[in-house]
């Protein structure tokens, strides 16, 4: 092994042991830690990037495509409950190219292809249930490429045309959607699906289609719409009613001496309604007339009379000129003629209140008529339509106002408790942390001073406290009968025990330091006995070769 290994694992086996117990024990968890970074650091760069090579399987699909990946040796990863496939990036499009060409997935509809793979046999019968099952596949697919569904199903029920019926029924479509997570869609995305739904098939309207999500929750339903659409627009109605005329009133009385009550009522269904109105023309008619005119004249005829019995004529003497006339006339006048056909949608307000409740001790100078006024305006009141509106007044309690008041007071003062305890709790914390600090640097300037040091002599080394005055340490080397650095002698120097008062700290000092401390001593120590120094590095030369 290379000198320069064995030195440095000689070096940092000196410092090891030198640890303490809970020295060593930190440095093992160090070097544990780092081991298990430098683990997990490695299997993240090496871990390949994964991209989805299909999303939404079904159960069927996904395991006849993970059985392909692992015949062809490719790593993959599940997400979304096994209905999306993760393979490598450099995978994914040969993956979809050999799953395609093993005709998977099986399990999605094909839409308008199964038009292509209809014959010339087929019967009408056929056609028409080929033709349902592909808007359906194509709708299925379009709603499930919304973001948040995962998967869908429309079922159509389409009436058959015939001449023999006289009211032709409208067509009607279930919708079944799965979202991501069991999520709730929106209503935005619940009209769009309705709207998408029913404009794709001829003669359907967005009332004839029932939505379902996969928890059996109705998000809406036939002839009514999305569900809970209109309770939520009578309350929006109402909220917003409300919010208006308590501007305006706080405007006129002043805050909190007015009190505002909408309640509306909401069409749940459509409806739709045919009038016909028939009125005559303006000015001159315009009428279509026929007449017809016959005229007859003869000569005088004796010989007439009246029937008689039997249908037999008898005379009865009169004379006569033969003559004869007949007119005839038809006419036939024009009538206006006007229909109007009105439809009625889901979420119409049929009829409103509102309440009004004024402070009788705080208001002055209105009138309950003014203030009626004022609110019908505001609030769109239509009496034709039912619509009524109420203004009394009242005198306020005051009771339940001081009891609010005087919890917000409270309120607020535990809140500002709060706060000061937040404020006192991180003064102690910060003022602890300072403490620490401030007695983390005394120590260590108090341990810088009073570091121990060791004098080497001949008579073996002394101990003794660097804080000592020279006084001190002078009358210390009296004692022990020591003398001056010169007086050490040089063979003291192959033993590497010079006359060197030398520093060592309760610690191990880094080895930068320690090694940049011994040349400077050897140095010095060259300086002052270059014979005695010459002499020991020319006996470590000789014991080198040996």
């Amino acid at each position: 092994m290379p000198t320069v290994f064995t030195t440095s694992f000689e070096r940092a086996k000196q410092i090891v042991s030198g640890f303490t117990v809970a020295q060593r024990t930190i440095a093992v968890i160090g070097v544990a830690l780092l081991v298990m970074g430098a683990i997990a650091l490695g299997a993240w760069l090496t871990k390949p990037q994964m991209s989805p090579l299909f999303t939404g399987l079904s159960a069927g699909d996904a395991s006849a495509v993970v059985d392909q990946l692992k015949a062809a040796g490719v790593g993959y990863e599940l997400t979304e409950g096994g209905a999306t496939i993760l393979v490598p990036d450099d995978q994914v499009y040969s993956q979809r190219l050999a799953a395609a060409a093993a005709g998977l997935p099986g399990d999605t509809s094909e839409g308008y292809t199964l038009l292509d793979k209809m014959g010339v046999t087929a019967s009408e019968f056929q056609q028409s249930v080929t033709y349902k099952r592909a808007i359906e596949g194509e709708l299925a697919s379009t709603i499930s490429a919304m973001d948040g569904i995962t998967a869908a199903s429309v079922q159509l029920a389409i009436p058959e045309e015939s001449v023999f019926v006289s009211e032709r029924q409208s067509p009607t479509a279930s919708v079944f959607v799965k979202t991501r997570n069991g999520s709730t869609l929106s209503d935005e995305k619940i009209e769009a699906i309705i709207h998408l739904t029913s404009a794709s098939v001829p003669g359907m309207t967005p009332e004839d289609v029932a939505v379902t999500d996969q928890n059996g929750a109705v998000l809406s339903a036939v002839g009514s719409g999305v569900a809970g659409n209109s309770s939520k627009q009578a309350t929006e109605h109402e909220a917003r009613v409300a919010a208006a005329v308590s501007r305006m009133l706080e405007t006129i009385v002043g805050p909190g001496n007015a009190t505002v009550t909408v309640a509306a009522d909401v069409a749940n269904s459509t409806s739709e309604r045919m009038d016909e109105t028939y009125s005559a023309p303006d000015g001159d008619l315009s009428p279509s007339e026929q007449t017809k005119t016959e005229t007859y004249t003869g000569g005088a005829g004796n010989g007439t009379g009246v029937l008689g019995p039997d249908n037999i004529a008898v005379p009865n003497g009169a004379t006569g000129d033969g003559s004869y006339e007949f007119e005839e006339s038809s006419r036939s006048n024009a009538v206006n003629k006007s229909t109007e056909k009105t439809i009625t949608p889901a979420g119409e307000v049929t009829r409103q209140t509102v309440s009004i409740a004024l402070n009788r001790g705080a208001v002055t100078g209105v009138t309950a008529d003014q203030v009626e006024a004022l609110v019908a305006s505001a609030a769109g009141i239509d009496v034709e339509r039912g619509d009524t509106i109420a203004v009394e007044f009242v005198e306020f309690a005051t009771g339940g106002a001081m009891a609010a008041q005087t919890a917000l007071q409270a309120a607020e003062a535990e809140r500002e408790a709060q706060l000061q305890q937040e404020l006192l709790r991180s003064a102690i914390i910060g003022g602890a942390i300072l403490l620490a600090v401030i007695v983390l640097v005394v120590f260590l300037s108090l341990r810088q001073r009073m570091k121990r040091r060791v004098l080497y002599t001949e008579e073996g080394p002394i101990e003794y406290l660097a804080t000592l005055s020279e006084n001190e340490e002078q009358k210390l080397r009296s004692l022990k009968g020591l003398h001056d650095r010169e007086a050490i002698t040089a063979p003291l120097l192959p033993q590497m025990s010079p006359t060197a008062v030398l520093d060592i700290e309760e610690e191990p000092e880094m080895d930068q330091v320690l090694v940049e401390r011994r040349r400077r001593e050897i140095d010095d120590i060259a300086k002052r006995e270059p014979r005695a120094t010459a002499t020991a590095l020319a006996s470590l030369m000789d014991e080198s070769t040996v």
